[in-house]
């Protein structure tokens, strides 16, 4: 039997997503509102040593990547970590990385669907905010519901609008640096990096706290391993698909930041304000603030896509196993799980509301929280590729071609990168904080969630 085969029991999914679409999927992870919207507020705080910390999450990142790749091109499914979890760690890793992935995007979703509907009141000033932000969801739901190549082509598109704009800032970035422009009264170029009381303006310390939030930017980076059950020739088309990462995240993260921090000197930048917005109003170009706006609207759309695409498989692996209410497990005929996704859309909706009730803070705590969704899912990947490897010494198994890099010791230093973010969190004053708190309770939540399904398994066994 072609391994290639190999999927969660009763998993039914279609294979109608293509090397184009899984490409963009793989882009369109890789490229979101941290980046977007998220790196002025960064800048401001801690000046040109952000571009380190996009490095070194970078680095993270690439080698989450590859252990994804190692694991999908051992097993293709759209259960993705969640099953890897419970193969190589045990059942309760499944259910436990599934939930916090689950609590991930419910809290990526609550800040993006809101983030949409501000975006769409630049230019529709006198519609509630609330209503755009239901009528965005509400077309959102109807993608996913229609059919995963609709997805696909949707998510397509939204990547293709991404890149173009990162591209076109790119050129034209590094043509303004080469040529010393004046941007706004002030000269761009290599200085900028060091002039405004040196690369760490705010010290190394702080400069580190700026981590968690980069985490969150390069969240979503692992979308195309859920989109592997779906995907045509996944052994074929992932690799390069998981490789276009790794490269776009040198050129698209690392070095849009390092531009910014070269085109501007830092105070300039704010959170209140997309950094790109930020450079080319300066230049005077008209109506730049219009374009730069759509192309955040589209990179919030298109982190809500992927939320309720991967969610709603994730949930379905999880609800196939007893971990999961019933309901979120449900398929239609279309061969899309219907039932996770509109449980995930239930969140997004009670999203909507909380962030017009309460004030910007539940905005800042939800994406805080969202990060440790990231970082739990990056590192039960990571573990789970050490498992596998563990498992192909003994014997048990045969190592896929497609590898991670320098194993097991990028594995183990990867873990306690991640672990540091995680204690960095508990030194921040802001929302991190919070977040950092969070985790006894999320812990608990768990552990009970748990024992309750342990138990519900053991009386069906009987």
């Amino acid at each position: 039997m072609d391994s290639s085969l190999l999927t969660e029991k009763g998993e039914s999914y279609s294979k109608a997503l293509g090397n184009r679409q899984v490409q963009m999927i793989a882009i369109g992870g890789a490229i979101g509102v941290g980046l977007f919207l998220g790196a002025g507020g960064k800048l401001h705080q801690v000046g040109p040593s952000l571009v380190l910390s996009y490095a070194l999450c970078g680095i993270a990142a690439y080698f989450v990547m590859r252990a994804l790749g190692e694991l999908v091109l051992h097993q293709p499914t759209s259960g993705s970590f969640v099953t890897y979890a419970r193969k190589f760690i045990g059942p309760w890793a499944g259910f436990v990385s599934g939930w916090m992935y689950w609590v991930n995007w419910a809290m990526t979703g609550i800040a993006e669907i809101t983030a949409v509907a501000i975006y769409v009141h630049k230019w529709l000033p006198d519609v509630p905010q609330w209503i755009t932000a239901l009528v965005a969801l509400g077309v959102l739901i109807v993608v996913n519901l229609l059919s995963v190549k609709l997805f696909g082509e949707l998510e397509f598109w939204f990547s293709v609008v991404k890149v173009l704009a990162i591209v076109v800032f790119l050129v034209t970035a590094a043509g303004l640096v080469l040529t010393s422009a004046d941007i706004g009264g002030t000269t761009a170029g290599v200085h900028n990096l060091t002039a405004h009381n040196g690369f760490f303006p705010a010290g190394i310390g702080i400069a580190l706290m700026t981590l968690q939030a980069v985490i969150f930017a390069y969240s979503a980076i692992e979308v195309v391993g859920i989109a592997a059950g779906e995907t045509k020739d996944a052994r074929k088309v992932l690799p390069k698909a998981i490789n276009g990462v790794v490269w776009r995240i040198g050129v698209f993260y690392v070095g849009s930041v390092l531009l910014l921090a070269m085109l501007l000197p830092w105070p300039f930048y704010n959170g209140g304000e997309s950094p790109f917005v930020t450079v080319f109003s300066r230049l005077g170009i008209p109506g730049i603030g219009d374009v730069m706006n759509a192309v955040v609207l589209t990179a919030a759309l298109s982190s809500c896509n992927s939320g309720l695409y991967s969610t709603g498989r994730i949930l379905r692996a999880l609800a196939d196993k007893g971990e999961a209410p019933k309901f979120v497990g449900r398929m239609s005929g279309r061969h899309v799980p219907y039932g996770g996704i509109l449980f995930t859309s239930g969140a997004y909706v009670l999203g909507v509301v909380l962030n017009y009730l309460v004030p910007k803070d539940a905005f800042d705590i939800a994406i805080a929280i969202a990060s440790l969704g990231v970082i739990t899912t990056w590192a039960t990947l990571i573990f789970c590729q050490l498992r596998l490897r563990q498992a192909a010494l003994r014997g048990e198994l045969e190592r896929p071609s497609y590898r991670m890099p320098w194993a097991p010791y990028s594995g183990w230093a990867t873990l306690g990168f991640l672990a540091l973010v995680v204690v960095l969190m508990g030194f921040s004053d802001g929302a991190e904080k919070i977040a950092f708190y969070s985790i006894p309770v999320l812990v608990v939540v768990l552990a009970v969630g748990w024992r309750i399904v342990g138990k519900r398994q053991r009386q069906e066994v009987r």
